[in-house]
This record gives C-alpha cells, structure tokens and sequence, in this order.
C-alpha cells in the first residue's frame, strides 16, 4: 500500500470516528458520505451540483422541484407572465430565516442582484435578467432582457439570502473561490430551509438538524431530526463503513462495488440514468496554449486537430471497462431526457486511431504534440481514471497529455471563471433547467459576462450564438426544438467538445432507508425517511 493510500485511509477513518461521535444516540441520525465535500455554505459560491444540494438543504429558492422533477412553489406561491418581458411573483407570506428574521420581496430583490455580481458563479441562470422589482412586501417582478418564456426553469438553483445577515455580517458579496477567498457565509448559514447547520468541519464532516420552525412542516413533515455528512475520500473505506452500518447511505458508489452491495443483506442499490453529460474541452480562445510544446500558436483552433482528438478517444471501451457499463456513450452536449435532445443526431464519430493521425499530420503536427490536461478526482465517477484512460488513447497519436487530477476544490479554482487556466479538460453538466438551452449557453455562446459563464475553452462561433437568441425567445415548441437541434448539430460537427457519456446515477443505502433520488443527482434530505 503506498503512503499517499494509507493516509487516505487514514482520513477516512477519522472523518467515520468523528460521524460515530457527533450520532445522537436520542435523535433519528441519518448519516451519508461522499468522496468530495461542498467546499462552501455560500449557495452562490459555485454552480456545481453537490455544492448545491448541500447548500440547498438551508436556503431555498422561489421555486423548487419535486421528487419527481417538476417545478413547484417554494418561496414565491405563484408566478405568471404579465407581459412578454416581465414575470410577477407573488411570495410566501410568514416565512422566517433561520435567525428569526421575516422572509420579504427585500430579500429576493438583494438575493439575485448578489448572484449576479463578482464573487457569484451562478450568474448564468439570471442572464436574461435586466432588472429585479419589488412592488411590495410580497410581490417581485422579474423584467427580462427580451422575452425569456422559460425563466421560471432556471430559477431552482437560485437561493434566496437573508438581507440583514449578509449586511450584519459583511458579506453582501461572495466569497470568489477561484481566488481562494472566505467570507462569514463560507462556513455559516441563514437560510429558511428545512435544516439548519449545527456544525461544520470543512473536507471533514457537517452537521445538519432540523428546523423546527420550518414553514412546510405541516404539509411535508421531516423524518429525520440530524443529518451527519462525512467525507470519505477513499471507495473502500466509503463502502466497508456502509456495509458495516457505519453509514446509512453513499453518494457516490464505485461502479465496481455495485454488484457487491446489491447482493448484501440489509443494503439497497438506486440508480437511473442521469442528466448530466461528462465531456473534453479545449481551448480555442488563445493564441497560444498555456500547457503546450506548441508555441507561437494553438492547434485547438485547427477543427482537424479537435477532430483527431475526438476519434482518438474510444468511449465505447470507457463507458465499457471504466464505468463497468454505467453509462450512455454520446455524441451531443444533452442527452435523453433533457428538452430538446434529438436523438436521431445522438451518433458519435467512429473512433479510428489512423484517421486521426491523419488529420494531425494535415494540421501539421505529423508528431503530435504535448499538452496539459486538468481533471478532477473525486467529482465524477470515476473522473481520474476516464482522463487516465484518454491519456493512454492519445499517446496512440502522437499526443503526450499531461494528467494533473486534483481535488474538486483545486480544479474548479483552475479552470473556471475568471481564470480559465487550462489547455485541455474534463468536465460534467446537468442542465439546470432541464432544457437544452441551458447548456448551450453557459457552454458553447461566446463569453460576455453573463452567458458562456462555464465556456472554459473560450469557443466562439456567431452562428451559433445567433441560434442562441432565436431559441431563447421562441415561444413554438416544435420550431423551437428544430432550433435546438440545429445549435447542437453545428456544435457537434465542428467538433468544439468531446462529448463522452452520461452516467448513471447510482446511491446505496441500508434498506430501512426510503429517498428519492432523481436524474440530475440532485440529493434531497427533506425526502430522506429511516424506518
């Protein structure tokens, strides 16, 4: 066993010594672990999915979805669209935050003009917003720039902050974690949702308890009294603590311990095809790579060279051996499941090492050459050892990728805005909206601050920007798809990602526990019962 395993196993084992003693022996403790940690309690410090679910247990939105992914009132009861450029909320009356603070339009009017602001990395879903109004103590109107007739469907991943905390404690901006900054709302919280933060021990264990005085509990009672979140970096310590009864759920299960906790007693599997899709991208932006031997230019901009790359990768033997078979090979950036997926367009190119010599050796690059390559390990499943296997298939043609594979917090810091510090990179997207638009945009529209937010590769193409426009504000469903389908065809066939595979979302749990696990991997406690 090397060093570097040991003394993961070793943090594993303190961060379940540490769940074991912050069990209450009298409270209904549901406790559950994951490989990676949220990073930070500020719900608007990144748009990453764990980091939101976790977040979302304390905040809540205007609108949230249910167990079976539909939009549904949260914080605003009602909305409807009083003109084709302005969406009217009406709010839920009585509602306190944590500290006791009434719930008003004050809150949202502040909330979404911190989400929109430096610090904030989940601007994208407010793109269209021009201004935020409130007309009175309960009621907001939403004005958009151009009609937006699916604003409501990005409203989900949006939190609602309290005014007064975030002004008590200096922190009417986030923390920006690219640049490794804290503020009070990193490791605190003021939320109205149905938990509270009781303790918090960063990369090791969170503590969540009920909230008593939550608004929903008349109508959707909370079975659980704690929640004991613990990180465990390493698989087998993660599963042997599950199988032991250690813990009552894993969030993240190996592909290869699947079967293993199936066939156990006492242990249930749950899994569905997800939403998100794990895809390469490359930097198209520079002039010159910033991790490459090439110098003086970028081969990225070449469509021969992005071409090479993407017949060079054989997703079939991924999705195969890596993923043991849990997962959709695809050749879009969506995939079922998701508004607008055409699936007569989802056919990868053929995966064909000779061809794609070729087309290195049209480019120029007969030799291939030399560049970095970020990916995180411990974000996806089985992340590192993906991005291990495309560097195998590279150096087929030619190319010698660099691995760096570092942990969520790193990477993220690395490769996304304001840095964009990569030449060549893994990443995964769920559309927030579970529209096609959503990636579309935050992925592939040329970058202006508020759209192409996550478009780390910098691509740029004006026709499909325009495609962009014309689907936003399309209100004919059928045209509207032809649309979608027509922006994710173009982007396909000028070969600006990599797309890999959507993976299959699998938990595992003890079998007294019931949950509703949904296709965005989207964890909620308030569904969480233990019988």
């Amino acid at each position: 066993m090397t060093a570097a395993r040991r003394r993961r196993m070793r943090s594993g084992m303190a961060a379940l010594t540490l769940l074991a003693l912050g069990a209450s022996a009298e409270a209904k403790t549901f406790r559950w672990a994951n490989d990676g940690d949220a990073n930070s309690m500020d719900p608007y410090a990144r748009q990453e999915t764990f980091l939101l679910l976790m977040d979302m247990s304390f905040y809540e939105p205007l609108m949230r979805r249910s167990r079976s992914m539909q939009l549904e009132p949260g914080l605003a009861t009602e909305w409807s669209q009083t003109n084709p450029t302005t969406w009217r909320f009406k709010l839920r009356q009585g509602v306190k935050f944590h500290d006791g603070t009434p719930f008003t339009a004050d809150d949202v009017v502040f909330s979404y003009d911190r989400a929109t602001h430096p610090g904030s990395n989940i601007a994208s879903p407010l793109a269209t917003v021009k201004e935020v109004k409130k007309i009175d103590d309960f009621t907001v109107d939403i004005v958009t720039d151009g009609p937006d007739p699916i604003l409501p469907l990005n409203l989900p991943t949006v939190a609602i902050m309290s005014k007064k905390w975030c002004e008590e404690h200096n922190t009417t901006r986030a923390a920006d974690l690219t640049k490794n900054e804290e503020s009070y709302a990193t490791r605190n919280e003021n939320g109205t949702g149905p938990f509270i933060l009781k303790d918090r021990q960063p990369d090791v264990k969170t503590v969540l308890a009920k909230n008593p005085n939550w608004w929903g509990l008349k109508d959707e009672p909370i079975d659980i009294d704690e929640a004991v979140f613990s990180r465990v970096e390493n698989a087998a310590t993660r599963v042997s603590a599950l199988l032991s009864g250690e813990l009552d759920m894993v969030y993240t299960v190996p592909p290869q311990d699947t079967d293993r906790i199936a066939k156990t007693p006492g242990m249930k599997i749950w899994q569905t095809p997800e939403l998100r899709t794990i895809f390469l991208g490359m930097d198209q932006g520079r002039d010159e790579l910033l991790e490459s031997n090439i110098k003086g230019k970028n081969p990225f901009k070449d469509k021969r060279v992005r071409q090479a790359f993407t017949q060079a990768i054989d997703e079939d033997a991924i999705a195969a051996k890596v993923m043991r078979g849990q997962a959709h090979p695809t050749a879009l950036m969506v995939g079922p499941g998701v508004n607008g997926y055409p699936a007569d367009l989802d056919k990868r190119f053929p995966y064909d090492p000779n061809a794609a010599k070729k087309l290195l050796a049209d480019a120029g690059y007969p030799n291939g050459f030399e560049v970095g390559f970020d990916c995180p390990n411990d974000r996806y499943v089985n992340d590192e050892a993906i991005c291990q296997a495309a560097v195998a298939m590279l150096a087929r043609i030619g190319v010698k990728a660099n691995l760096l594979a570092q942990t969520r917090a790193k990477y993220f810091g690395k490769i996304n805005a304001p840095k964009y510090d990569t030449t060549f990179y893994m990443l995964g997207w769920t559309p927030g909206t579970y529209d096609a638009l959503d990636a579309l945009k935050a992925l592939a529209q040329t970058r202006d601050g508020k759209n192409g937010v996550f478009n780390v590769e910098g691509y740029s193409n004006p026709q499909l920007d325009q495609l962009n426009k014309e689907i936003q504000v399309e209100l004919d469903k059928e045209k509207r798809n032809k649309e979608i389908a027509d922006a994710l065809k173009l982007l396909r066939d000028d070969f600006g990602y990599i797309p890999l595979h959507q993976q299959v979302v699998v938990w595992a749990t003890r079998d007294n526990v019931d949950l509703a696990q949904t296709g965005d991997n989207f964890f909620q406690l308030r569904f969480v019962k233990m019988k």
